[in-house]
C-alpha cells in the first residue's frame, strides 16, 4: 500500500524559506560579521585534503642554475605581472651566475666547464617576427656599434668571452661551476630606438635579457642544453633609468594602502625566471666564413677600430709614411680579394657573392643610385656612405718623359713651316701622367717601366738627381714628399755589367 503526501505549494515554499534562513543564521554565527577573508575559506578541510596531494615544498623541482641580474625591479607592476627592470644604456650591469643544483644533481659537471650565450632579444611578438629587419635597420642607423657587450675588465670567472660582428645582439662565455662568477652587460640600444616616429614621445618597447647554458657535448661543442632564463627590462639614455625608478617610486608613494595591494614590491635584485631556450635558427649572418671564426676569435678582437679596418689586410699595402688617414678605406688599387675583404669588415657581408668580381675600383666607380638599385634603399646608402669618404682621385699625380740623346729639353717646342703656321716641333718632349695612389717607390717604378717601355726586371736602380748633381736613392719617403704635377725627365744608364738599367729622374 503505498502512502502519497498531498501539501500546498504554500506549505512547501514556507518550509524552504524557513531551512534556508536557518542555514544562512548558521554561517552568521560561524564567521561573525567582520570582513569575508579568503584565508578563513582556503582553511576549511576541503581544501585541506586537496592540498595534501600536492608534493611538499622541499620536493619542488629547483632549476639547476640561477641568474641574478642586480638592479632592482620597478614597483610599478602589478602583482600577477612580470617583473620590469630599468637599465642605463652603456652602463656595465652584474650578472650573478649561480649554481643552484642539489647534492647528486648532474654529477657529469662537476669539475668542468659550462658554456652560457647571453642575448638582448625582444619582448613583443610583433617586433620577434620581424627582428631580423629590426636589426638591420639599427646597424644602418648606428654602424660599428653592438647592441650588447662583455664589460670583461669589470667580470669575474668568465673564460673565453666572445662576440660576432653578425651577432650584434649576443655574447658567449665559458664558465666554472665551482668558482664564483659574474659577468658585466652593456646593453647599447635604447627602448625608443624600435618604437615608430610619429607624434613625439613614444612609449618604448621592452626588451628581454636571455641567457642559455651548455654542457660539452659528444661531439666536442657546447651543444647540450641544460637551463634558459630571462627577464623584462627597458632601455633609457644615460640616467633615464635612474629617473624613471624614481619616478614609479613616487607614483606609487602617493597611492592609497588599497591601492598598493594591487602592486608588487620594489625588489633589490632581478632573477631571471625559466624560460624556453633560444631557437638555434635566430637571426645571424649568412656569411659562412664569419660562422666557422665565431668560435675561436676573441670579443677583444672585435674592436671599432679591426671591424672597420680594411685596407691594412692587404698583403701588398704599406702604411703611409706620416700618414694620419684612416686605413678603412677602400683605395682604387685594391684587388678583389681585398674588396671582398673589406666588404666583410664592413658588414657588407650578405653582398659578397654578388660583387664578387669588382675590384676597389669598380666599387668606387659605382654612382649612389647604382648601388640604391643593386642593394636596395638602406643598404645602398649605407655602402656609398662608406665608399664617398675615400675619392677616386689619385693621391698624386706626377708627369715623366724619357730624356733621348738626340734631344735636349731646352729645345724650342714650336717651329713655323714654310706656310708661316706653328707646328709642333719633333723636338718637343712628350710627357706621360703618372696617377699613384700607394705612394711607394715600388708603385713609381712600375707604372714608369711601363709608360717608358722599360722590362721591369731590367731595372736594378732607380735615383733622382739632387740640386747639385748628386744620385739619391729613390725610397717610399721620397716619393710620398713629391709635390702634386711634379715634372722628371727619365734618363737610362747602363750598369756596370750591362746587363741593367739605372733611371735616374731629373
Amino acid at each position: 500500500m503505498a502512502w502519497v503526501l498531498k501539501m500546498d505549494d504554500a506549505t512547501i515554499e514556507s518550509g524552504l524559506v524557513h531551512d534556508f534562513d536557518a542555514s544562512l543564521s548558521g554561517i552568521g554565527q560561524e564567521l561573525g560579521a567582520g570582513a569575508y577573508s579568503m584565508s578563513d575559506v582556503l582553511a576549511l578541510p576541503i581544501f585541506k585534503q586537496e592540498d595534501s596531494s600536492l608534493p611538499p615544498e622541499n620536493e619542488t623541482k629547483n632549476p639547476p642554475f640561477q641568474y641574478v641580474l642586480c638592479t632592482a625591479t620597478s614597483p610599478a607592476v602589478k602583482l600577477h605581472d612580470e617583473t620590469l627592470t630599468y637599465l642605463n644604456q652603456g652602463q656595465s650591469y652584474e650578472v650573478r651566475m649561480l649554481d643552484n643544483r642539489k647534492p647528486g644533481e648532474l654529477p657529469e659537471l662537476n669539475n668542468k666547464m659550462v658554456k652560457s650565450i647571453v642575448r638582448v632579444v625582444f619582448h613583443d611578438r610583433r617586433l620577434q617576427y620581424t627582428e631580423h629587419q629590426q636589426l638591420e635597420g639599427w646597424k644602418w642607423n648606428r654602424p660599428g656599434d653592438r647592441l650588447l657587450d662583455i664589460d670583461i675588465p669589470m667580470s669575474v670567472g668568465i673564460v673565453e668571452p666572445k662576440t660576432h660582428p653578425s651577432q650584434l645582439n649576443a655574447a658567449e662565455f665559458l664558465w666554472d661551476l665551482n668558482k664564483r662568477t659574474s659577468v658585466f652587460v652593456q646593453v647599447h640600444c635604447i627602448s625608443t630606438e624600435f618604437t615608430p616616429r610619429k607624434h613625439g614621445g613614444e612609449k618604448g618597447v621592452p626588451f628581454r635579457i636571455q641567457i642559455d647554458t651548455f654542457a660539452l657535448g659528444d661531439g666536442g661543442d657546447y651543444t647540450e642544453h641544460l637551463h634558459s632564463a630571462s627577464c623584462q627590462i627597458k632601455v633609457f639614455k644615460p640616467k633615464g633609468a635612474d629617473r624613471k625608478q624614481k619616478t614609479d617610486r613616487e607614483k606609487m608613494e602617493k597611492r592609497t594602502a588599497q591601492e598598493k595591494e594591487k602592486y608588487q614590491p620594489s625588489y633589490d635584485t632581478t632573477i631571471l625566471s625559466e624560460c624556453s631556450p633560444w631557437p638555434d635558427n635566430a637571426y645571424t649572418s649568412t656569411n659562412q666564413a664569419a660562422t666557422l671564426s665565431f668560435a675561436s676569435t676573441p670579443l677583444s678582437t672585435y674592436t671599432t677600430s679591426s671591424v672597420l679596418d680594411s685596407d691594412s689586410s692587404s698583403p701588398n699595402h704599406q702604411a703611409d709614411p706620416g700618414s694620419h688617414g684612416n686605413s678603412e678605406q677602400l683605395g682604387p688599387t685594391a684587388s678583389i680579394q681585398d674588396t671582398q675583404k673589406w666588404l666583410l669588415k664592413n658588414r657588407f657581408s650578405s653582398y659578397t657573392r654578388l660583387f664578387s668580381n669588382f675590384s676597389g675600383s669598380d666599387l668606387l666607380k659605382l654612382t649612389r643610385d647604382d648601388l640604391v638599385q643593386i642593394c636596395g634603399p638602406a643598404d645602398g646608402i649605407r655602402l656609398f656612405n662608406a665608399l664617398k669618404s675615400r675619392s677616386v682621385r689619385p693621391r698624386l699625380t706626377i708627369y715623366v718623359c724619357k730624356e733621348s740623346l738626340q734631344e735636349s729639353p731646352l729645345l724650342d717646342r714650336h717651329s713655323t713651316n714654310e706656310n708661316g703656321e706653328h707646328c709642333l716641333s719633333s723636338g718637343l718632349h712628350v710627357y706621360h701622367a703618372l696617377y699613384l695612389e700607394e705612394l711607394t717607390a715600388a708603385e713609381l717604378i712600375r707604372k714608369m717601366a711601363c709608360v717608358c717601355s722599360i722590362p721591369l726586371g731590367t731595372i736594378n736602380q732607380v735615383y733622382r738627381q739632387g740640386p747639385t748633381g748628386i744620385h739619391i736613392l729613390l725610397s717610399d719617403q721620397m716619393v710620398y714628399n713629391f709635390p702634386d704635377e711634379s715634372c722628371f725627365l727619365i734618363s737610362t744608364v747602363k750598369d756596370e755589367s750591362g746587363e741593367g738599367l739605372h733611371l735616374i729622374l731629373k
